[in-house]
């Protein structure tokens, strides 16, 4: 598509907060037929956005974090190529992009960090981490939580997929009594994976100690988890989502953690992302929270970007390869 003296085509990499897109892969099978841009700042106004994607011919985005509906890509006459990380995306608008002459592809995608995150903050929560810490380096009082014990305590999984299962296994390690539900969730599954099968989403939170959501978002599990089932949790519960946020009423989780009706909360996924300044759950008590970083690591980056290399470069020979849709 581009040679005999044409000018490059332009690449944007969307949100790319720590400026890392460029060189997380080798972009060089592109030299002299794409150009690429970094984009550092996220925005949510189609206006805005619309403007800055108006120049580019291809636009790498990160998993689902900008919506690219209908009306948007109406808006991107230039457009011809959209890379998205993972290779499910619920937010990019498929028959808007086809009536604009517009392939979509995607890459594969590690489940990996964010077992890791989902340990890193259940952890974090179980042993008062944060605070301990900042105590200590600001010289306030030694010594201030007394921490949950993991072993012989019961771990409820929501999901038992490809994350949930792997996140089950760590559980056991622990010694943990790791029980799992979903509304598809067979006893042969859960055996096969070796954790108990809870008989209803009901028993799993009154019983467990430690609860972590995995699973995907649909009509059948947005809301799932509001005020009367945050109710049923144990008060010296945790709960821990680093699924999708729609799934937990953040409205509802807002106020359990203020009136102390669970433990404590670790939080990767946000109704509003980047959360903004003044959003009440940044300054929330008994929450940890990261800003959506379940899948942000070196190596999920190197295949993220690396792939999106290998998507353009098909794209631009004809013959794309992981086409969604």
């Amino acid at each position: 598509m581009t040679g005999g003296g044409r000018r490059p085509l332009r690449c944007a990499l969307l949100d790319d907060f720590q400026a890392v897109g460029t060189t997380a892969a080798d972009w060089s099978p592109l030299a002299g037929r794409v150009e690429v841009v970094s984009l550092t700042e996220h925005t949510d106004d189609e206006d805005v956005l619309a403007g800055r994607l108006a120049d580019f011919d291809i636009v790498v985005t990160l998993r689902e974090r900008v919506p690219f509906p209908a009306s948007l890509l109406d808006r991107l006459p230039r457009l011809r190529l959209l890379v998205a990380s993972g290779m499910r995306n619920t937010v990019i608008d498929y028959a808007a992009a086809a009536r604009n002459g517009v392939t979509v592809c995607g890459t594969t995608s590690s489940s990996t960090p964010p077992v890791e995150l989902t340990w890193a903050l259940l952890l974090g929560l179980a042993r008062g981490l944060v605070r301990e810490n900042t105590a200590l380096r600001e010289g306030g009082p030694w010594q201030q939580t007394v921490g949950a014990d993991l072993y012989g305590q019961r771990l409820g999984l929501l999901g038992l997929g490809r994350i949930g299962s792997r996140v089950a296994q760590v559980g056991l390690a622990f010694g943990m009594d790791v029980v799992a539900w979903s509304r598809n969730l067979t006893e042969e599954r859960a055996d096969e994976v070796g954790v108990g099968l809870a008989p209803s989403l009901e028993e799993l939170l009154s019983s467990s100690d430690f609860v972590s959501v995995h699973l995907a978002l649909g009509e059948r599990t947005r809301g799932l988890i509001g005020a009367a089932e945050l109710g049923l949790m144990r008060p010296t519960g945790y709960l821990v989502n680093t699924a999708r946020a729609a799934i937990v009423d953040q409205g509802a989780l807002l106020e359990a953690l203020h009136a102390g009706r669970i433990a404590g909360a670790g939080i990767d996924v946000f109704d509003i992302e980047p959360l903004p300044a003044g959003h009440p759950l940044r300054s929330a008590p008994r929450l940890l929270a990261t800003p959506h970083v379940g899948y942000v690591t070196r190596a999920n980056y190197a295949t993220y970007y690396g792939e999106a290399v290998e998507d353009i470069r098909a794209f631009l020979d004809g013959s794309p390869v992981r086409v969604l849709g």
